[in-house]
């Protein structure tokens, strides 16, 4: 029947864009189909009748009674809190008539609840154990809702320890993702509250004081939860292990070299997670040298799983001071925000240690592509053996490799900049500066992976620019290292925040050769840039035709031409000379007119060639 799930699925579509006045026209509207689909909507102006109340037969024959029910008391629940939440918002006290009209809708959800609850207990209903153990759960939590308002802190406390040790039950059958949201947001918090007003000390954790708040009268219900889940009610051994656990739990956290006190059990058991989940971390990857990166980074979802539980424990410790108006002054304020700086440092850092080891080795700087394989047939001794033979990926695929790079470098720069918004780093510069200096590691990285896509794509300029801004990191990385950092980490160790000095030089080495490799591959390609632009008849020009200038190819095969052409070859003509001798050029002195003789003279005879002498 999925009674839970239908519940909390319904909450979660009508409160993510609207609130509970919007929840309550829903249920109206849901709760009308219902009825159509049942049959026993009232018609359009006709006269109303009282319908008959759900049966056991009813639930057997049709599981849409079950929802007319959830939707009955839902529908109650959700006109209540929306009163409540317009007082709160307003800032006004709830009044005696208001503070009645919340209780009386509480109380009609809470009638058709355990009308639901009498309905599925009856073997005529067809419902499964697991059916009727959440509709107690949601029973119990109802009233529990509805005895809060009364302030019966007793009662609403029993009824709250109900619902959570059901949950919890259920959880640990199937469904856990299910149960938790409801548990951190809802019951925990009202048991809190509950113990606060009942003067329970807040180191005990809420666990125990459910299971101390447990009605054990209720047989049939206490041999349920023990078929489920015997360690949630465990006495003798068991409740001694679980106390020890309480005992044996942190009871300061030091941060920086400064130790404060853990006054919050939930953090403190939270804080005895991580320990353990850190242990086992390590012993894990003692035994996973040659397993690939994402099983690698899977044994990361333990350790980050019990951080987030301790920030959500630390928040909540926080949340509960402030909601008692404790002001932030206070030395017990003052140690959870300490407390929270060290939790979320402690989530954070192994975060950032998960993607360093999806980046691959050395964080991701030497060019490693994971290559595919091919099967290859070869014949030894007579018989056919396949061998794997590595085949080079396409470009199409590196890229995508190094865009996947650039996401886990992007998301871990996102995390330092989460870091630097925590109370007290700031302040420490010891601290800030060796994050800067991290933070620039990760950057010179996230500019060599792209500069290696640009290289692809045949932009050695582009990547020659990214890969000297990655050097000047990497510089700066390296200056701005406190002096004595010498947090070198074992192989076999989990990475983390911390990076080593050694990974930073083994990176600073790295991107120096890549520069120059990539100076020289500019050059040449700036070379061939100019050959190209060299036209075809500069090239096919006989060398010494153009020995006024430098060639930038020589063309061997060209170096005269041959066989020789008949051209034109630029020289002094003879003709100018003797030209000179009969033109009168101005500012010349004119030559005298020999006289006229009536006597012919006989000429001399002239020399030289062509009859032309001097």
């Amino acid at each position: 029947m999925d009674i839970t799930s239908y519940v909390v699925q319904g909450r979660d579509q009508a409160l993510l864009y609207g609130d509970y006045s919007t929840y309550h026209e829903q249920l109206a509207k849901r709760l009308l189909s219902s009825r159509k689909k049942l049959g026993i909507v009232t018609k359009n102006r006709g006269k109303f009748q009282k319908k008959d109340s759900v049966t056991s037969e009813d639930v057997s024959s049709n599981n849409e009674y079950v929802h007319l029910l959830l939707l009955t008391s839902e529908r109650a629940w959700a006109q209540a809190m929306s009163i409540k939440a317009s007082h709160s918002a307003a800032q006004k006290d709830i009044t005696g008539r208001t503070k009645s009209h919340i209780v009386s809708r509480l109380t009609k959800a809470c009638r058709a609840a355990d009308r639901l609850v009498e309905i599925l207990s009856d073997s005529t209903a067809g419902a499964s154990a697991d059916d009727i153990l959440e509709a107690k759960s949601y029973s119990a939590l109802i009233r529990g809702a509805m005895l809060f308002e009364k302030h019966n802190w007793e009662l609403c406390l029993q009824s709250y320890a109900v619902s959570r040790v059901i949950y919890s039950a259920l959880a640990s059958a199937g469904k856990g993702d299910l149960f938790k949201d409801l548990l951190s947001e809802t019951i925990d918090p009202s048991i809190r509250y509950a113990a606060y007003q009942l003067k329970t000390p807040r180191t005990v954790p809420i666990p125990t004081i459910a299971k101390n708040s447990f009605p054990r009268s209720d047989d049939a219900l206490v041999k349920e939860i023990n078929r489920l889940d015997p360690s949630i009610l465990a006495e003798g051994d068991e409740a001694s292990k679980l106390a020890g656990a309480a005992e044996n739990a942190p009871r300061t956290i030091t941060w920086r070299s400064r130790e404060v006190q853990i006054e919050d059990a939930q953090i403190s058991l939270a804080w005895a997670s991580v320990e353990t989940a850190k242990a086992n971390l390590s012993s894990n990857l003692a035994q996973s040298q040659n397993k690939q990166p994402y099983e690698i980074a899977g044994q990361y979802d333990e350790i980050l799983m019990a951080t987030q539980d301790a920030v959500d424990a630390t928040k909540q410790a926080i949340d509960e001071l402030k909601a008692e108006g404790v002001p932030q002054s206070d030395p017990r304020m003052q140690r959870l925000q300490i407390t929270r700086t060290a939790v979320n440092y402690e989530m954070v850092s192994w975060r950032i240690g998960r993607n360093r080891v999806l980046t691959g080795h050395n964080d991701g700087g030497p060019e490693e592509y994971s290559s595919r394989r091919r099967k290859v047939k070869s014949f030894k001794d007579g018989e056919a053996t396949e061998q794997k033979k590595p085949r080079e990926l396409p470009p199409s695929k590196k890229l995508a490799k190094l865009k996947e790079k650039v996401a886990l470098y992007d998301g871990t720069l996102q995390n330092f900049e989460s870091i630097k918004e925590l109370p007290g780093i700031a302040a420490d510069e010891e601290l800030a500066g060796k994050l800067n200096s991290y933070e620039k590691y990760f950057e010179a990285l996230k500019c060599l992976s792209i500069a290696r896509s640009h290289a692809i794509t045949n932009a050695a300029t582009n990547a020659l620019a990214l890969i000297n801004h990655a050097n000047s990191l990497i510089q700066e990385a390296s200056a701005n290292l406190p002096q004595g950092h010498d947090n070198t980490q074992h192989q076999t160790s989990p990475l983390n925040i911390d990076v080593s000095s050694e990974a930073i030089s083994f990176l600073g080495n790295l991107l120096n050769g890549e520069l120059q490799r990539y100076r020289a591959i500019v050059h040449m390609h700036n070379l061939r840039d100019a050959e190209r632009e060299t036209t075809k008849e500069d090239i096919d020009t006989p060398l010494i035709s153009k020995l006024h200038t430098y060639p930038q190819r020589v063309n061997l095969r060209k170096i005269v031409q041959f066989p020789p052409k008949m051209e034109l070859i630029p020289m002094k003509p003879i003709f100018l000379d003797v030209a000179w001798n009969y033109i009168d050029y101005p500012g010349m002195t004119p030559t005298p007119t020999a006289p006229s003789t009536t006597t012919q003279e006989e000429q001399p005879k002239k020399k030289g060639w062509f009859g032309f002498g001097r």
